[in-house]
This record gives C-alpha cells, sequence and structure tokens, in this order.
C-alpha cells in the first residue's frame, strides 16, 4: 500500500461505510461553502451529476492541502427530479412540499466521488440511483412528518430510507451505497488498481 487515505468528510454515514468496509482512514471535514459554489453551476444550467462531482473535487482538493502524499476521498450527492435540484428543507412547511413534489414521480440521487493527491484529481465517478415515490397524500405526508419530526430537515428529500420513510416508495433503482451518498463498489475497486488497499 502506497499512501495514507483520508476521507473529507465529518459525515457519520460516509465514515461508517469505510470502517464498515475494513479500509483504515484519517476523517477531515473541508471547509468549503457548498451553496455559493452550487448557486452559479446551477443558474448556468449545469447538469447535477457534475454539480455533484465539482463539489466532491473541491472538497478532497481542500483537505489535500493538509494531508502531503496522502489519497484524499471526496465525495457529495444531489438530489434532482428534471431540472429541479433540490436543497434541504427550510422547516417542516417546506419538507412537506418537497414530499408532495415527489409525490407519483421518479427523482435521482446522484453521488459523486472523486480521488485526489496533492491537488491532482486522479479518478472521478458519479453513479445515480432512481428512486420513485408512490403517489402520497397531503394527510398522509402531514401524519408521516408529524411521527418523523425534525429528522426530516436533515436530509435534502426529507425522507431516511433507513426508517420510516422506505414507506414513501414504491421503487428504487440503484444501489444501496449510491442511496447513501458515497459508491462504494466504483470506489474500492480503484483504491486496489492504485496500490492504496490490500487487492
Amino acid at each position: 500500500m502506497t499512501s495514507s487515505l483520508v476521507l473529507a468528510s465529518a459525515s457519520p454515514f460516509r465514515r461508517a461505510l469505510l470502517e464498515n468496509a475494513g479500509l483504515a482512514f484519517t476523517a477531515r471535514a473541508a471547509q468549503v461553502d457548498e451553496r455559493a459554489l452550487e448557486r452559479p453551476l446551477e443558474e448556468a444550467g449545469v447538469s447535477p451529476s457534475d454539480v455533484a462531482l465539482t463539489l466532491a473535487e473541491a472538497k478532497a482538493k481542500d483537505v489535500s492541502r493538509q494531508f502531503e502524499g496522502a489519497l484524499v476521498i471526496g465525495s457529495d450527492q444531489t438530489m434532482s427530479l428534471g431540472s429541479r435540484v433540490y436543497h434541504k428543507p427550510k422547516d417542516m412547511a417546506d419538507a412537506a412540499e418537497h414530499l408532495l413534489s415527489l409525490s407519483g414521480r421518479t427523482h435521482s440521487l446522484n453521488s459523486a466521488v472523486v480521488l485526489v493527491r496533492d491537488g491532482d484529481v486522479l479518478w472521478r465517478h458519479v453513479s445515480t440511483a432512481h428512486m420513485t415515490v408512490r403517489p402520497l397524500e397531503r394527510a398522509f405526508v402531514e401524519r408521516h412528518l408529524t411521527r418523523v419530526g425534525e429528522k426530516a430537515l436533515s436530509s435534502v428529500g426529507a425522507y431516511q430510507l433507513e426508517g420510516e420513510g422506505i414507506q414513501l416508495f414504491e421503487k428504487i433503482d440503484g444501489d444501496y451505497f449510491t442511496i447513501l451518498g458515497l459508491p462504494m463498489l466504483p470506489l474500492l475497486g480503484k483504491l486496489r488498481e492504485l496500490g492504496s488497499i490490500d487487492a
């Protein structure tokens, strides 16, 4: 193994994915203003997948400056429905609007992962999961949000698949890791190719 691994994230979910896969790594949160980066990209009509890649790259490059020679993993996820890119709901009324806008439709979770060493991008990848929400009545959405509470505000889609959010869906086309925001299988394959983990 040729270099240390660094995860450019403070996300406990992403940390757990790498830990559960048996990887030895350091985690360091990137100091990146995501909204400031996203806004001009979205206004310019950049695709949601490319927005996710740009954010993942910015995070990895930021952390890479602190770890000379290390292989830094940056990741990010966008959620989109047609041309609309979603952001975390501001309050419970906003969460209800999110869920009702997804009702009976298929949205996309675009999960990007980037590897950077000493500021140079070595690899970029994006995986997309397609999430079909069953038709939802407003009364059900209100009852659902009452049950899940403030947790709904912690997710862009106002749902958690690992909890009651699974009841919102009729079909999911995509792998678990993409849905959680870190495409593990392509990442592990590239790390083996680079000799950074045991092949």
